[in-house]
């Protein structure tokens, strides 16, 4: 295992300081955790916007921190959910008087500390919503969860929810719009290689050389099924087809091609570009398109793929401008 890190048990904490020494004008670290909020934060009258989650999925999710997206981000370690305490606090910096809103991926651990840190929250006079993400088409259940995995849609939730957080709107409407978008996101992801906790030192799974694994997760996770490696298009075709045949898609829709975190972006836009075909063959329209690395897992090599159905009132809120260093609209 070749990683350029320091000390395997302080990957999290070196990454943070480097995250917030780079971007000192837009980010801030709470002292003595790893959470991360923008430095305007708490805005009065604005619905505060947290998510978070284990670490290793970069840049996801504090990237998304920013004007227009989210206003704090909880950092776990590396796969881990963050703890109760530290989301708590990330709620309480945010709390400009209208209320929080929570964005979480649908894994149990993440689902059981962010609403315990929601209790915590509430018995202090907070008021508290959310939002499970849960747009992996691929299982029902996991090792991870109960029903479906939040995977790379989870970044376009915050993106229309943040949006709409922004513009002033209610704690209620907040909810409504991503309530919206959970419903109308789905993904799918593959692997062609597995990725190594940098504490554990060993991959999370093992693939032949010329074997690709179908619906992983974002830990690392087995998918639903070991095949022969197969091209690019045959890939997008597969996943493509799995999302088509779990939803209506008719109408327009946003496509997210996202790197697994080694996947160079020359064979994400070769996926892109017969994902592409595919649905211009049905007749559903691309309004919007989005390529590069959103929601990783460290080291692995593949991709995944989302569609997003879009009404009027989500084009707009997905277009609106944002600041958050790794999604600038």
């Amino acid at each position: 295992m070749k990683k350029i890190i320091n000390d395997p048990n302080q990957v999290v904490q070196d990454m943070v300081a480097g995250m917030v020494s780079g971007f000192t004008k837009t980010i801030k670290q709470i002292p003595e955790t790893t959470v991360i909020v923008r430095t305007d934060a708490p805005i009065k009258r604005k619905v505060g916007l947290v998510s978070g989650g284990g670490s290793g999925h970069e840049p996801a999710h504090a990237g998304y921190i920013g004007k227009g997206m989210l206003d704090a981000a909880v950092v776990g370690e590396v796969f881990t959910s963050p703890t109760p305490d530290q989301i708590l606090k990330a709620i309480k910096a945010v709390d400009g008087g209208a209320g929080v809103f929570l964005v979480i991926k649908n894994y149990t651990g993440d689902v059981l500390n962010f609403e315990m840190a929601a209790e915590l929250a509430e018995a202090e006079g907070i008021q508290v919503e959310k939002v499970i993400v849960n747009d992996d088409v691929a299982v029902e259940d996991s090792s991870f969860t109960t029903g479906r995995r939040g995977i790379a849609g989870t970044v376009l939730v915050h993106k229309i929810a943040g949006a709409m957080a922004e513009s002033g709107a209610s704690l209620a409407e907040v909810k409504r719009v991503a309530e919206k978008t959970v419903q109308n996101v789905r993904s799918i992801g593959m692997a062609l290689s597995p990725c190594t906790l940098p504490a554990a030192g060993e991959p999370s799974f093992e693939l032949e050389e010329r074997e690709m694994e179908i619906g992983i997760g974002i830990h690392g996770e087995p998918g639903i099924e070991r095949k022969q490696l197969v091209s690019a298009d045959d890939i997008a075709v597969e996943l493509t087809n799995r999302l088509l045949a779990d939803f209506d898609f008719s109408g327009d829709v946003a496509v997210m091609i996202n790197g697994m975190g080694a996947t160079p972006e020359m064979e994400l836009y070769i996926v892109n570009q017969k994902v592409q075909t595919i649905l211009a063959e049905k007749d559903i329209n691309v309004y919007q398109t989005f390529v590069g690395e959103y929601m990783t897992a460290l080291e692995m090599a593949g991709c995944s793929v989302t569609l997003l159905g879009l009404d009027d009132e989500l084009k707009m809120l997905l277009e609106t401008a944002s600041d958050a260093p790794a999604f600038r609209v």
